[in-house]
Order: C-alpha cells, then structure tokens, then sequence
C-alpha cells in the first residue's frame, strides 16, 4: 500500500500542465517547485508544519518545470487559447477601424516590437541597424538634423560621382560582354522574326498543347452538295424516311395507310399533286436572274463592254470607288461645301473644292455642273476658268477656254491652256499669237511661242520680243545664239544697255568671243565685266561666278572658264587664307567634274605661291589623275625648277618617265636631282630600283655601295641586302646583314631579314636565334614576334609557339596583330573553343580593332555572322577590315549586288589594302563580266597599294621581286579560297 500511494501523486504531478498555476508541476525536487510527498507516509507528517511562500502563487512568464535537470516542456491548446484566423472579428465589438480583426491587432503588435536591440542586430563602427530613437516623437530640431546630415550626404556623394558613374558603366558594359544576356543570344533570331509571314505565324503550335496531331489540327468538314435529281426522285416517289429506323416506321402510325397520314399515297400534306417542286426550273430561273444583272451592268452609255461577264466576280474590284475615304466622310465633305457655297457664293475655292470632291467619288458630271456654275458666279476667277477647262471634254473644254479669254483677255494661264487644247501646231501658234497681241510683255508667252518656230520665224519674233520685254536676259540670249557674229556682238551690247547689271551677258558675249577664235578678247571682256557690274553696284558672288566658270568648262568654252577664274579667285578671301580656300575649290571643282576649271585654279594657286610644295604635289596629283603624262611631266619640270629640294617632285618626274619607258630620261632627271640633293636617300633608292627594274644589276649595286659610303642609312643596308638576296647571293646578303646590323642593330627589317634568309637555307636554329635576338634588340617589333611563331607552329613546336605569343602580349599590350595571331593559332590547330575565348578576351582588350572583329565575324557559326557583322559595323564602322568582312559575308551568302556595293566601299574608303583589291578581283573573276575584271584589275593598278596580309606575302617575296601591280593581284586572287 506505501508503494502504490508513492506512485500516485507522481502520476497527478505528471498531469499538470507546464506553466499553469498548480504550484507543483515537475517531476520532483528542487528544480520544480515544492517536491511530492507520500501522503500516507508517517514520518514526513511532521515536518512540513511551515508553508512555502510560493505555494498558491502564478507561475512567472517562460517558466517551464524541470528545466534545470534537462526537461522539456510542451504547451497544450488550453494554455494559448483557440487558432484564429488574421481575418477573424476581435472580442471588442467597439473597436476602432483598423483593429476590428485578429491581424490588425498582430501587425500592430510587430510595428510596436520593430526596435530590434539584440546583440546580434549590434555593429561596432555602425552601432544597431534600425534607429534607437524610432519610437520616440519625432521633432522639430531632429527634422533639421536630418536635414544637414541628408545635405552633407548628397554633397559627399556628388564628389565622386562622374568617376563612380563611369567606373559602374564600364564594369556594367564587361559584366554584359562576358554574361550577355538571353535576349542579345537571340538578337539574329529575332530580327528573322520579320519574315515571318501572317500564315507561318498563326501556324505555331500554342506552348504546351499535349493535343494529338489530329486534335490540333482538326480537318474541315467537307459537306458535299446534293444534286437536285435526288431532291427530284424523291418527292416524285415520296420517300422522305431514308433516316427514319425500319421498325419505328413501322409501329409508330407514321407510315399510315389511311387518308391524311404524313407518309400516305393518298391526297394529303405531302402528295405529289401538292407538293410538286421543279428543281430544274429554279435552276433555270437563276441563270436568267444572273443574266439580268449581268446586262444592267455590262454595258455602258456609249455601248462598249466594261466588265465581263465571265469574270463577274474578278472583276468586281473595278466596281470600288476611286476614292480613299469614308461614305460618311464624304456626306459631311459635301455637306460643307455646299454650306461654303451658299454662305459665300464668290468665293473661288469653295466651287474648285465642290468640284474635285464630286470627281474623286466618281461623278464627274455633277463635278462638271457644279464648276460651271461657278464660273458663272466667280467669272473674274483664272483657277475656276482652268479647273472647268481641265474637267471638259474635248471640243466643250476649248469653249469653256474662248468664254474664259472673253471674261479675261489678259490671262496668260488661259492662253497656255488654250494653245495646249490644241493638237495641231498651226492652231496652237495660232493661239499664242492671238495671245501675244493681247499680252505682249509676257515672257513665257513669247518662250512658248519661239519653240514652236523654226529658227529664221524664231529669230524675227525673238527681235519683238526684245522690243517688247527688253529686260529679260533669256530671249536676249537666245536671240545672240540665232543670230550671226556680228549681230550676236550687235545684240548683246544692246542687252547690255537695257540690262547693265547682269553677268550672263558678259559671259555669254566672252564665249562668243571664244567660239570665233577672238581668245585674246576674253579676259578683256570679264576683266570689264567685273568692273561694269562694279560701277553698277552689283556685288560680285565668287561662288556664282565659280559655277558659271563651271558652266563654261562643260560647254567647252575652256578660255572664258579660266578668264572667269582668274578674275574671281581672290575676291572676298583673306591673304591668311587664300592657299587653303583655293585648294577646296579646287577639289570641288574635280567633285563636279570641271578639270579645266581645277586646272585654272592651281595654275593661279602656282603662281601665287611659287616656293609651295604642297600646292605643287597637289597640282601634279591632279595631273596624274585627270591630265595627260605631257602635261604632267611638263608641270614637274616647273615644280622642280621652284622647288630643288622637294625630293618626291624629282622621283616623280622620273618615275614618270620610266613608265613611258624612257630610262635614259629618268636618269638624267635622278643626276639633276643628285645635285640638287646629295646625299637624299630617297634619290638614292629611287635609283638603284631604276636599274635594278631594269636589269642593270651591276650599276644597282655600284650605286648601293655608293649610298653606303656617302649615306649609310639603315633602308639603304636593307636594300642592299635585298639586292643580293634576290638575286641569289645567299653569303653575300648574309655578309652584308651582319655589317649592316652592327651598325643598326634597333632596326627590325634587318633582323627579319636575316631570320628569313636562314629559314630558306632551312637553318632552323640559326633562323630562331636570329628572331630572338632581333626581339632582344626591337621588343616592341610586331612582326618579328609573328615571325618567331609561326616559325615555331611550322616545327611542331605548338606549346611554344603559344608561350612566345602570350608572352608578346605581356610586352605589347592592347595590339591586335598579336592576339589575332594568337586565335589563328589555336583555330588552325583545332581547339575552336579556345579560339573562340581568346576572341572574346581580344575584343575586349581591344574593342575597336577593325581586323579582330573581321575575323570574329567568321569565327561565328554561319546564322550568327550577321549579327556579328552588324555588332562590328557599330565599333568600326569605318574600318576597311570589316567593310571587306562584310562584303565577303554578302558573297557567302550569294548576294552578289549587294557584296558588289561592299566591295566597292571597300576599296574607296582604303585603296593602299592591297587584300580587298585581290578579293574583289576573285569575286568579280566568279560573278562579274570581263569588262569587270580589268576595271578591278587597272583600278589596283593605279592604287598601287602596299598594305595587306595576303598581298604583301606575295609582293614581298623572294621571287616575286620583279612583278608587276598587275601580277601581284592575280597571285594573291589564285591563292585565296572560298572557304569563309
């Protein structure tokens, strides 16, 4: 019995719930409160005879018993009440808006509890995250604290703010060309969305329709007409049950036998007798009905057919108004007008208006009607006169025009419409002479009426027409061209009495001059022009004169375009900038093709400025382009005797007379210019290329050695070494290498010389040691790293090939030669995606590299090359290289105008890139005529480029030293393969 009364209070302790308000809840001891006694225990009866303080008292808040000894303690519905809803009504019935619900009160409680003063929420240099001071009231002087610190704030942002802007730009730009978004991926995609046609696009399938094939693409339901026989056969016969079932029929009392049944033979509702239907007669009634319309339709007022009627429905379109507008538009047009035409019947425009609206909508006899009654009300009006003129008909338009001339006799409108009515030239200069005796001071009358003549009649009416207009400059000028020389003098000073402030007079009187031989008297005659027109106050416009000096040049009438140009070239410009001024001049002339106008121009220019060097290359330019090689040569003979020193005024003289294979000549004109210039390199090379072109390869190399000891430059050892090299003197070019690298061993081209020289003797090593002892000299040498390189790549030295150019890059930054070497490199050796990476990286090192954006643009697969092509067009847009990747891009793709054009561009914008020239010239080999091919091929003549990767491997090699331009472009063309 002990035991079992031990164990009870245990299980009644165990029972109460945790945190309520039994004073003991645990599970015994010290930790919960006071400890379970046996209550039939004797011993313990007298000892607990004072009560604990505790005992009957609430349990403190997060009191949980047995804590301290490891217990858990559990919460139980009954503690926390009932689950409430956020949106259930609170016990307070009264209470005010905005807390009438469970989750007004909640969210309350949570803005009251915001201050968060945790350990955790606490920073040593920032202190707590939120304010301390959020619940305290918000005054006056806190709000201008707030106040200085926001000021103090934004100006302390804005110090930095351009550097942190551009900084945040540029990272933003490098974060979108690693990471570029979905939506730039599929930019070329997007752009094809333009083709796309209405049908191809309500065919695609909607996303995610699990539909079969035949659910979603359901098929029309074809419902097949039936013939009028079955119709027919059947009522005859009176089987109108086909679809009804055999038995139903047969037990439902349908198929009756008695009188009056639905289906009965007798007299009934549906009997033969009754209900006898022809369906062949209402066919026949159809037709007739479509013919009739057919006929109220088909023929017009004069009898003619319009519309076929075969071809009724296609023809319909031509039943539709001309007219663009709205029938309710053109009730409120119409309404208007004839609001404006009651409201002020004299008003011209308002009849004109009337008039056009009704010819639009297509009644042009209510058009008529309606201008002729306002040429009744507006009879003094010429528009409405005209406009009634031009909506007649033939014979009735030519009435209405005499009733307009009655009206108005002094119209020079009417009578041009009147001569134009008239289709017989008797009548029409009829017309005009008829007019001309009423309105004789028209000009345009008496122009219309001297056309139609011949020229003895146009003459004689030209001489009353002076009379009669005597200050128009065009029927003086025309009757001078009709007249002989001595009349033409004769009426031309008689124009210059009427009209003394005019220059086409003087001009065309200095032409007349000219085309009878009298050239003495034309800078006699514009010198005196300048000087009348002066003294008439007339100002004098150098721009107009320069176009009539232009005029002139395209008539021919060469002498008066100088005499023009030389008496109007310097006016109005300053001394400062006369050079500058007559050089644009010049070059507009050539732009609107007026040579002998240019030619004037730079003839004054010479003059003027004797001792200009610039102005004489540009003069001998001009002649090679535009002049003939006499003239050229004859210019370069003057330049050289005002300009000695000028060296490439020498080279050019003698350059032309080697191609017009005159060598002796050349030669003699180089000896003058040795004296003029000792010692000039440039003479010197220009020399040795002058015998050595010629074959004259001992004099070539007398004169090199020459040049070494009088001017030992660096360009005169590399020929020198070239020299020999070409002609096959391997020891000798080697010799010479060595000496001339001791003298200038920062000279690169000797360097790759020499490394060449031994790749062809297939010294490999001697060939590396040289590269690397070139690069120790000229790190900064583009082509010596390629050199080395590709020397490496050719060996089978790929690792190390790689190292070399990584290592380039290091020395060289941001060059574009080297890491497009470097992507060439990894592409030829197979690893695309490397390729592709070191591309990404390039463009980003150097975004406005022309050559690495050309061949980013092939890297690409073939749909994505266009949106390359647009994105390189954006950075370069300017840029040769991508103007040819463009082009060859278009050529890829077979558009052959349009790769044409590109090409064309090409070549314009960089004519020294002698690898557009050879592309151009292969495409045009492909896809163009042979009128084509020499136009490319004596375009690149003349161009003369120097420049390329593809062109300069071939006109710099070895055994291509004496070829010509010509030449060179058809080798490089034959090596170029369509592979892009």
């Amino acid at each position: 019995m002990a035991s079992a009364a031990a164990k009870q209070p245990a299980r009644t302790a165990s029972k109460a719930p945790s945190g309520g308000t039994a004073p003991s809840g645990g599970t015994g001891g010290a930790a919960g409160g006071a400890p379970a006694m046996p209550l039939a225990s004797p011993l313990m009866g007298g000892l607990n005879k004072k009560k604990k303080p505790f005992l009957g008292v609430p349990a403190p808040l997060g009191y949980v018993p047995g804590l301290g000894r490891g217990a858990t303690g559990f919460t139980t519905r009954s503690d926390i009440g009932p689950a409430r809803d956020a949106n259930d009504p609170v016990d307070d019935r009264h209470a005010p808006p905005g807390k009438r619900t469970v989750g007004d009160q909640m969210k309350k409680n949570q803005d009251d509890d915001d201050e968060d003063l945790n350990d955790t929420n606490y920073d040593e240099f920032n202190g707590y995250a939120g304010s301390l001071f959020s619940s305290g009231p918000y005054e006056k002087d806190d709000e201008e604290a707030d106040a200085i610190y926001a000021a103090l704030d934004k100006r302390m942002d804005e110090r930095r703010k351009e550097r942190r802007e551009l900084r945040e730009k540029e990272e933003i730009e490098k974060y979108r060309m690693e990471r570029p978004k979905i939506q730039q991926q599929f930019s070329d995609l997007k752009r094809k969305l333009a083709e796309v046609t209405q049908d191809e696009w309500l065919s695609i399938p909607e996303v995610g329709d699990a539909r079969n094939k035949r659910q979603r693409n359901p098929r029309h339901e074809k419902l097949t007409p039936v013939p009028d026989s079955f119709f027919a056969k059947h009522l005859q016969t009176g089987e109108n049950h086909t679809s009804v079932d055999p038995l139903q029929g047969q037990f439902s009392g349908l198929a009756t036998p008695f009188p009056g049944g639905l289906n009965t033979p007798y007299p009934g509702g549906m009997t033969p007798e009754a209900g006898e239907l022809d369906m062949r007669k209402i066919g026949q009634a159809r037709n007739t009905l479509m013919d009739m319309r057919l006929s109220q339709v088909s023929d017009s007022v004069s009898g003619q057919t319009v519309v076929d009627p075969k071809g009724y429905l296609t023809d319909l379109n031509s039943m539709i108004p001309t007219h663009g507008g709205d029938i309710s538009d053109i009730k409120k047009a119409r309404l208007l007008l004839k609001s404006v035409r009651e409201t002020n019947p004299h008003h011209p425009p308002a009849w004109i208006a009337s008039a056009r609206l009704e010819e639009v909508t297509g009644k042009l006899q209510v058009a008529r009607n309606l201008i002729m009654k306002g040429t009744e009300m507006c009879p003094k009006s010429e528009d409405v006169w005209l406009e009634a003129a031009r909506l007649q008909p033939g014979d009735t338009a030519k009435a209405v025009v005499a009733q307009a001339v009655r009206h108005l006799p002094q119209s020079v409108r009417i009578y041009i419409s009147a001569a134009e009515l008239e289709t017989d030239i008797r009548a029409k200069k009829r017309v005009l002479r008829k007019a001309l005796e009423n309105v004789s001071k028209s000009v345009r009358l008496w122009k219309i009426a001297v056309e139609l003549e011949e020229p003895e009649d146009a003459r004689i009416m030209l001489s009353r027409a002076v009379e009669c207009c005597p200050t128009s400059v065009e029927l003086w000028l025309a009757l001078a061209r009709l007249e002989t020389y001595e009349n033409a003098r004769r009426v031309l000073n008689k124009a210059r009495e009427n009209i003394p402030t005019d220059r086409h007079i003087w001009i065309t009187a200095a032409k007349l001059e000219e085309a009878n031989g009298n050239t003495q008297m034309v800078e006699k005659i514009i010198d005196r022009a300048i000087t009348s027109l002066r003294a008439n106050g007339v100002e004098i416009n150098r721009e107009q004169w320069i176009q009539d000096a232009e005029e002139c040049d395209k008539a021919g009438s060469v002498a008066t375009c100088q005499a023009v140009i030389r008496a109007v070239i310097g006016i109005g410009i300053e001394e400062e900038d006369c050079k500058h001024t007559w050089m644009e001049d010049a070059d507009s002339c050539v732009a609107h093709g007026a040579l002998e106008c240019a030619r004037a121009i730079y003839a004054h220019a010479l003059q003027v400025f004797p001792s200009k060097k610039s102005v004489w290359l540009r003069a001998a330019y001009f002649e090679k382009n535009h002049g003939t090689r006499e003239s050229l040569e004859a210019l370069l003979q003057r330049a050289v005797a005002h300009c000695p020193k000028a060296e490439v005024l020498w080279l050019m003289g003698a350059k032309s007379k080697w191609l017009a294979g005159d060598v002796p000549a050349a030669r003699s004109i180089l000896a003058l210019a040795f004296q003029a210039n000792p010692n000039s390199e440039e003479i010197w090379l220009a020399a040795v290329k002058l015998e050595s072109e010629n074959n004259e390869y001992e004099r070539a190399r007398r004169l090199l050695a020459k040049a070494r000891s009088s001017a030992p430059t660096a360009r005169v050892f590399m020929k020198s070494v070239r020299l020999e090299w070409v002609l096959g003197n391997i020891e000798a070019a080697q010799e010479l290498c060595t000496e001339a690298l001791k003298h200038y061993e920062d000279f690169p081209k000797l360097w790759m010389m020499r490394g060449q020289i031994e790749e062809q003797s297939e010294n490999i090593d001697k060939a590396r040691e040289a590269y690397n002892q070139g690069l120790k000299k000229c790190p900064h040498s583009m082509s010596l790293w390629l050199l080395l390189s590709r020397l490496e790549e050719r060996v089978g030295q790929l690792t190390r090939a790689r190292a070399i150019l990584e290592k380039a890059r290091l020395k060289n930054p941001q060059t574009p030669e080297i890491w497009l070497e470097s992507v060439r490199l990894e592409y030829r050796a197979g690893l695309k995606n490397i390729a592709n990476t070191l591309m990404a990286k390039a463009l980003q090192e150097c975004p406005n590299s022309g050559i690495l954006w050309a061949e980013a643009v092939f890297l690409e697969a073939r749909p994505q090359r266009k949106t390359k092509s647009v994105d390189a067009l954006k950075k370069c847009e300017h840029d040769p290289h991508v103007l040819l990747a463009v082009a060859k891009l278009f050529w890829s793709e077979r558009k052959i105008t349009k790769a044409r054009e590109w090409f064309l561009r090409t070549v314009k914008i960089e004519p020294d890139l002698g690898d557009a020239w050879a592309f151009f010239y292969k495409f045009e080999l492909q896809h163009g005529t042979e009128e084509q091919q020499q136009e490319v091929k004596k375009r690149c003549e003349n161009a003369e480029p120097r420049h390329g990767e593809l062109w300069c491997a071939e006109s710099k090699h070895v055994l291509n030293w004496q070829k010509n331009i010509g030449e060179i472009l058809v080798l490089v063309a034959l090596k170029i393969k369509n592979t892009f």
